[in-house]
């Protein structure tokens, strides 16, 4: 499973706050409803528990499904202005493996329920609230999705999935995903309900259940943040936080979760009009990552936050292809020995553009200057463990400064980036063909359009480099 971290360099794979399917955005903002009924409507029976466990709403601000992207939203009675507070959730409020009914418990054995994850005691959590009629949180989840109708690729039937999303990297996150969750459930999970009965019911004994609630967990909680001086430490757990997982995502977003000891408070930080949404957001995250985690994606250019991936693996094959006899392939694989050994590549790492910048710059700084040096330079920079070398200002990595790298820089980064477009089915004009007839774009199915989204700000950024390197 993903798990969430901070914006990283060479694995660029974070789990923020909260998500909802996003269609098309419409600019013109749409009536307000009614005051809703409680006794009928899973809104006020929300909102009437909200008062009960002290979430304190601004008057400003309603839930909604009208005037929302998608599913339930908050919307803006009122203008808000920025700094404003838009509500205040309880520490008390929040649904985590230390606040439920069981948490003694699930602290008792949280040697035995340690995972690659370290989601299972919240995932368990949220397994015995689920079937509690007289939970705390009953209201809350009423609120939720419904569980078999989540639109993460990992429910997408495997031929689709594969062919919809081929070359993005989602089909092989997902696969990874499902292989740990299934060895998750088989061998933590389900022994602890088991040794439990009187906890859990048989009908939450279930891998498809399991599954369904790890998807909500990615794309529902949040993780608060270490502090600077704890960076070193493990992540925080995951946390259900009501009311802050109602709001949509925008890149450009207009509101901020921020964390105090005895609070959760969501506060504007752009002014916000009468009528409009409130969007959070779910952090720096790219198209593959919302697809993957939440199941939606930006449509372009709207995500300014969107990235390619140029596979490590497929770096050392465009300079491979450049040997032309069997000391030059050995001296060449012996360099990639030693960009491992200086932590620079992985086999199952990536080199991450974004629009504007290279995330992982000292990463493919140094991949390119390496494999493209001479032998002399190259026993030079081995014997000084790769550290003697001062950096040139040339050699910098950003967008703007690539077409003045040097000619073999240029062309292994060229040729990787060619060897990355051919793992697309599609090429970017069929892409831009779809995109650009509206009539087409709207006969495809919400997977189709999601995915189309995806697989096309990645080939404009692949495409953008080509363009640099040429």
């Amino acid at each position: 499973m993903a798990t969430r971290a901070k914006r990283r360099r060479v694995s660029r794979r974070v789990l923020p706050a909260a998500p909802r399917p996003y269609p098309a955005r419409s600019a013109a903002p749409r009536p307000l409803p009614p005051d809703p009924d409680p006794d009928l409507d899973p809104v006020a029976g929300f909102l009437s528990w909200c008062r009960q466990v002290g979430l304190e709403l601004s008057p400003k601000v309603t839930v909604s499904r009208q005037g929302t992207v998608a599913g339930y939203g908050m919307v803006a009675r009122e203008s808000v202005q920025p700094g404003e507070l838009l509500f205040a959730v309880p520490r008390a409020a929040l649904l985590s493996q230390h606040t439920c009914s069981i948490g003694g418990l699930l602290e008792r054995e949280r040697g035995a329920l340690q995972s690659q994850s370290g989601w299972v005691p919240l995932l368990l959590a949220l397994l015995h609230e689920l079937q509690t009629p007289a939970s705390l949180w009953s209201p809350y989840f009423a609120l939720w999705p419904e569980l078999g109708r989540l639109e993460h690729p990992m429910f997408w039937p495997e031929e689709e999935r594969r062919q919809l999303l081929q070359g993005t990297g989602v089909p092989e996150a997902v696969e990874k995903d499902l292989a740990n969750i299934r060895s998750e459930y088989y061998s933590i999970v389900l022994p602890f309900m088991e040794a439990h009965p009187d906890l859990f019911s048989p009908r939450v004994r279930s891998l498809d259940l399991y599954r369904q609630l790890v998807a909500l967990v990615m794309a529902y909680s949040f993780q608060e943040p270490l502090e600077e001086e704890d960076d070193e430490k493990e992540p925080n757990s995951p946390l259900m936080v009501p009311a802050a997982d109602i709001l949509n995502h925008l890149a450009n977003h207009n509101a901020n979760l921020e964390y105090s000891p005895n609070c959760l408070r969501m506060v504007a930080t752009q002014p916000i009009p009468k009528g409009h949404e409130i969007f959070n957001t779910y952090g720096q995250m790219a198209n593959w990552q919302l697809i993957h985690m939440y199941g939606f994606a930006e449509p372009y250019p709207d995500n300014t936050d969107d990235t390619a991936d140029i596979q490590m693996v497929t770096v050392r094959e465009a300079a491979l292809q450049g040997t032309k006899v069997e000391a030059e392939r050995l001296l060449l694989l012996e360099r990639w020995d030693f960009l491992c050994k200086l932590e620079m590549v992985g086999e199952e790492g990536a080199f991450v553009i974004g629009r504007e910048e290279v995330l992982t710059e000292e990463e493919l700084t140094t991949t390119l200057k390496v494999l493209c040096m001479s032998a002399e330079e190259f026993r030079e920079f081995k014997d000084q463990d790769g550290w003697g070398d001062n950096k040139r200002e040339e050699d910098s990595l950003t967008i703007k400064n690539i077409p003045k790298l040097k000619a073999s820089w240029r062309q292994l980064l060229r040729d990787s980036v060619l060897l990355t477009l051919q793992t697309y089915a599609t090429d970017l004009k069929s892409e831009q063909d779809l995109l650009s007839n509206k009539e087409v774009y709207t006969k495809l199915s919400w997977r189709e359009q999601q995915a189309l989204q995806v697989r096309f700000g990645q080939k404009m950024i692949l495409n953008q480099l080509l363009e640099l390197t040429s």
